[in-house]
């Protein structure tokens, strides 16, 4: 296949990005929207902390289960294929649970749901894999990204507003149409991949369970475990807190939490650009990063006012965040593309984990002890962060090795 032209190919980035940020930001409101209406879901169905945190987790437990099936599903049939199939799945299912008309039924969804988007971030990584070449990869994944932490920006401020007016089923209908939407326009407008300047593999029996037998990628799985520990813990609990300790309505509950997510959008982005810059290196920024997060949750759950336990949240999460794209750096780096899907969803599956496992947790902890001792207990996530960051390849040419892969061809650039 002939080269793209450099023209070409910027334009094809371009898209990519632009079409991968909305379907990222879509997923991650769908999947927010939960924390900003527990306390509503509490009221309306008689449910301790415990039961609302279970209400998050579960859909972790689908996502998670679905994270490894979804690689394999990824690299058999294609990205784009299980990206479209990913949106509508999502989509219908969280229109169902504006239909919930109990707790039992509200986990059913929320499992469904959580299936649904398990499958689209190992096809998400591999659109953008197909579509950049390795040197742009961690920087454009990272503006993908930040869109996560934009979705924890308008989330609260769009949906406090429409759930006071209308409740808090009307949440869920206008994400599910915004579903929609991305799917027409992923399915219109996605450009065709570039043409293949990696190399290949070509021992087919090191693909799909090969992968799952790398000890080195479950290594980077338990990094981004102890990264998602902090995200969930903070952004599951968070808006209920302020409301209760600090009396604050809802609709300025969307405001507060807007603070931190916005910081934490700029910082993904950051944390890509380092990550390209250092060519992996991922100890240069994760081990200061969870230094300073540990730190500011301390002095978060030690905060006797409002003020200070936004700024200290803030600081938390905007250090948090400049660990994301380094966590992933280097395996996508050092995995050979057709192993992407399966790759990427080892190490997504952590954050799953983590995910379905702190939010009750913490719920719990809050309800034995408080909220302090909670938002404390996720200090334990810097700690795993960071012994993990020393315990894995720094480099794709390392990495290679690690796995048992270093027959593969070394790109040029790493000879240099």
């Amino acid at each position: 296949m002939p080269a793209a032209s450099p023209q070409s190919a910027r334009r094809t980035v371009r898209i990519t990005i632009v079409l991968l940020f909305t379907a990222w930001l879509v997923d991650y409101a769908d999947r927010l929207v939960i924390n900003l209406i527990l306390p509503s879901l509490g009221a309306e169905f008689d449910l301790s902390r415990g039961q609302q945190g279970l209400i998050v987790s579960v859909f972790f437990l689908a996502y998670a289960l679905c994270q490894i099936p979804g690689g394999l599903l990824t690299d058999r049939y294609g990205a784009q294929r299980i990206t479209l199939w990913a949106l509508l799945a999502w989509s219908v299912f969280t229109a169902l649970t504006g239909f919930a008309w109990s707790f039992a039924v509200l986990l059913v969804m929320r499992f469904a749901f959580g299936a649904a988007e398990g499958i689209f971030p190992p096809a998400s990584l591999k659109v953008l894999v197909e579509r950049t070449t390795p040197e742009e990869r961690m920087g454009a994944n990272g503006l993908i990204m930040s869109s996560n932490a934009l979705a924890g920006v308008l989330v609260p401020i769009v949906v406090a507003p429409l759930v006071a007016a209308f409740g808090w089923r009307s949440a869920f209908f206008s994400t599910a149409a915004l579903g929609v939407f991305v799917l027409v326009a992923i399915r219109m407008w996605l450009p065709a991949p570039l043409p293949r300047t990696e190399p290949e593999r070509t021992t087919a029996g090191r693909r799909a369970g090969g992968v799952l037998r790398m000890g080195v990628i479950w290594r980077f799985s338990a990094m981004m475990f102890g990264y998602s520990m902090i995200v969930w813990g903070l952004n599951t609990w968070v808006p209920s807190y302020v409301g209760e300790e600090y009396g604050v309505p809802l609709a300025s509950v969307g405001a507060l939490v807007a603070i931190p997510a916005l910081a934490a959008a700029g910082a993904i982005v950051i944390g890509g650009r380092l990550s390209d810059r250092f060519g992996g290196q991922h100890r240069k920024v994760i081990v200061p990063s969870m230094t300073v997060t540990a730190a500011a949750l301390l002095l978060m759950s030690l905060s006797t006012s409002l003020t200070g336990f936004v700024v200290f949240g803030t600081l938390a999460s905007v250090a948090a965040s400049l660990c994301y794209m380094p966590i992933l750096a280097v395996p996508l780096g050092g995995l050979a593309a057709e192993d992407v899907g399966v790759g990427s969803a080892v190490i997504i599956l952590g954050g799953q984990v983590a995910g379905m496992a702190v939010p009750p947790v913490i719920g719990v902890l809050a309800d034995a002890f408080s909220f302090r001792v909670a938002f404390a207990s996720l200090m334990l996530g810097a700690a795993i962060a960071t012994v993990m960051a020393l315990l894995t390849p720094q480099d794709a040419a390392s990495f290679r090795t690690a796995s048992g892969a270093s027959d593969l061809p070394v790109p040029a650039k790493e000879h240099s």
